[in-house]
């Protein structure tokens, strides 16, 4: 167990921020999931444009990789341009 209060904080704080890291980067992978199950070319292009947008906060808040964010943004692109209209 820890002897100092800042310690203490730090270990409250990592909890926290690991519970908060968790829940967004398992929401991420919903939504990329969810495109790649599109069939609708229309309705994926929205959707590609708010994941995109959630992946480079991810990336900028380094819960994901900026590499692992820009990989998945490509392969999400790509799928969504081989759609039929």
């Amino acid at each position: 167990m820890a002897n100092h209060k800042s310690s203490l904080k730090r270990i409250r704080q990592t909890e926290s921020r690991r519970l908060r890291n968790r829940y967004y980067a398992k929401t991420a992978r919903n939504a990329v999931r969810n495109i790649r199950k599109m069939t609708n070319k229309a309705e994926a292009e929205a959707a590609l444009v708010k994941v995109t947008a959630m992946l480079d906060r991810l990336a900028a808040k380094k819960t994901i990789s900026k590499n692992k964010a820009s990989n998945l943004k490509s392969k999400l692109a790509h799928h969504v341009n081989k759609l039929a209209a």
